[in-house]
């Protein structure tokens, strides 16, 4: 039987602040088995006063079995979980379970519960939703999608234009409201985007984050980013062949 080790944690706890890193330590330690002693520090003057002994910048910080091992990041890797720069597809896949149980929803609700309705409804709010992680954060976004397109490397200003597009044709394409123009700028964007991520990967086989969910992501530009935009270029199409 594998014996119990001990941890101590030291966070602030204050009337105004409570650390979450320090409540995110405790949660760690209790789910790795540990005995924990939960030292609080009830004001800047004492947590000062820790940090200045212990010869440390920042709280909590954790000790196990006696050995410093830092704070919440340096307990993560003592455990062997990924730090914040390990790839994931974990947002998007949380916002595209989110958008197709939203597409069902709503199917459902405006009673057009059909298989060509949801995928409509999928595909419309996931534009809405990925256009709103990138609007979040303009300046963040633009960064990273310079990195790989190709038309916003030679027109600057598009890296800021693509987003509200993006928004604006996904609203459009719920409604069906002026599908006339919605769906050839999605077409028109998705087809951009899909050459600029084909060139990238699978041609210049560089390894990029991708943009799709905003700036400072850890999604690797690939298959997925590629898929994003031919859902929109299929989405247009069908929409203009409705249409006409």
């Amino acid at each position: 039987m594998t014996q119990q080790k001990t941890a101590k944690l030291y966070r602030m706890v204050m009337d105004k602040h409570i650390c979450p890193y320090g409540l995110k330590a405790i949660d760690l330690l209790k789910s790795k088995g540990c005995e924990v002693e939960d030292h609080y520090l009830t004001s800047r003057e004492e947590a000062d006063a820790f940090k200045k002994e212990h010869e440390v910048e920042t709280t909590p910080q954790i000790f196990i079995e006696g050995e410093r091992i830092g704070g919440y990041d340096a307990l993560k890797k003592y455990f062997g979980k990924g730090d914040k720069g390990e790839i994931t597809y974990k947002p998007i896949i949380a916002i595209f379970a989110t958008t197709f149980l939203m597409a069902l929803s709503t199917a459902w609700a405006i009673g057009e519960l059909s298989s060509i309705r949801v995928i409509e409804l999928f595909i419309a709010l996931s534009m809405c939703a990925l256009a709103i992680q990138k609007l979040k954060d303009l300046e963040a976004f633009s960064l990273q999608f310079l990195n790989y397109d190709l038309l916003a490397q030679k027109w600057v200003k598009y890296a800021y234009v693509y987003p509200v597009v993006e928004m604006l044709a996904g609203v459009a394409m719920i409604s069906g409201f002026l599908t006339i123009i919605s769906a050839p700028a999605a077409l028109f964007i998705g087809a951009i985007g899909a050459i600029s991520v084909f060139k990238a990967v699978y041609i210049d086989k560089r390894e990029l984050k991708c943009a799709c969910v905003g700036g400072n992501s850890n999604v690797p530009l690939g298959f997925i980013s590629l898929t994003e935009n031919i859902m929109m270029i299929a989405m247009a199409i069908w929409m203009l062949t409705k249409t006409l």
